[in-house]
């Protein structure tokens, strides 16, 4: 009597991750895409091992010649972790409080009724097309006025109002279940009770979607930091870095790409460990912000 053969290895791999043999091609265009994303950064971590004589090569070498740490012993000759301390207290107090207060807003546009509701959340929408070019010298005025300048609070403060996060914590609350909230008002539960026992720990995963995009925009910010940071000390890493950018058009534009990939690998590496960490509850929660149920 013969026996049928299993699906083998690659139908049960099909299988495992719930896929079918359609779904092969996007699969495959998926991975060429991620490919050629990736591909600047590879470059960018071989570049900073590289010798600065070996950086601009008449052919491609994606792997360095010899490999060299001085690059990056010449980015530490500067007071570069006093620069990240900046940036890390920075964007996680402003990240912090930006996700709080997203989703108290969120929430109050999600379930509360007041007049101008849709109107104000189409204000907040309307805002993300204003750029920060337009209103960073007022802001920057008025900030050396009161003499917050080179301070934290100066960097932190006006970040803290992100309509990324109101916008993720508004749509994921607009599903949330009204027979929890209806359960906790009959306990006598306020509106704000109510969120903070009820709703906001429930939405662990828009709150981890909103701060790991919060967390990255705010590590990454350069304007605002080096318009109000007037004091070396009080630099972020953004900032410092960028006095590591090659001089274009001189001899020392060949030796500063090698030390300049260095800088900016060091600069990516929080971003990268917060993404990798949260990555599961990231996209989970931006499927759950971006789909109404």
């Amino acid at each position: 009597m013969a026996v049928s053969p299993g699906p083998g290895l690659f139908g049960r791999y099909l299988a495992r991750h719930n896929m079918r043999m359609a779904d092969i091609p996007l699969w495959a265009a998926g991975m060429f895409v991620a490919l050629l994303w990736s591909l600047p950064f590879l470059w960018m971590i071989s570049t900073s091992f590289k010798r600065s004589q070996d950086v601009m090569t008449r052919d491609i070498e994606w792997l360095p010649r010899v490999v060299t740490f001085d690059n990056y012993i010449k980015v530490f000759e500067f007071p570069v972790i006093r620069w990240g301390i900046n940036s890390l207290v920075q964007a996680t107090v402003s990240t912090a409080l930006c996700v709080f207060f997203g989703a108290m807003a969120g929430y109050a546009l999600a379930r509360m009724r007041f007049p101008g509701n849709g109107f104000l959340f189409a204000i907040f929408i309307a805002s993300l097309m204003i750029p920060a070019e337009v209103y960073v010298i007022p802001l920057l005025l008025a900030v050396i006025k009161i003499g917050w300048a080179s301070s934290y609070q100066a960097l932190i403060l006006p970040t803290v109002a992100n309509v990324f996060s109101v916008y993720i914590f508004r749509q994921f609350f607009l599903g949330f279940p009204r027979e929890l909230e209806e359960a906790a008002r009959m306990d006598g539960a306020g509106p704000f009770r109510i969120f903070w026992l009820v709703a906001l720990p429930l939405a662990r995963a828009p709150a981890i979607a909103a701060t790991v995009i919060i967390f990255t925009l705010n590590w990454n910010n350069f304007l605002w930091p080096l318009l109000v940071t007037f004091d070396e000390s009080m630099k972020t890493l953004p900032v410092g870095i960028a006095q590591f950018a090659p001089v274009v058009g001189s001899h020392t534009q060949l030796e500063g790409f090698a030390v300049s990939m260095a800088a900016v690998t060091i600069l990516s590496v929080p971003s990268l460990i917060v993404f990798f960490v949260l990555q599961k509850y990231f996209i989970h929660g931006i499927s759950q912000g971006s789909v109404k149920s």
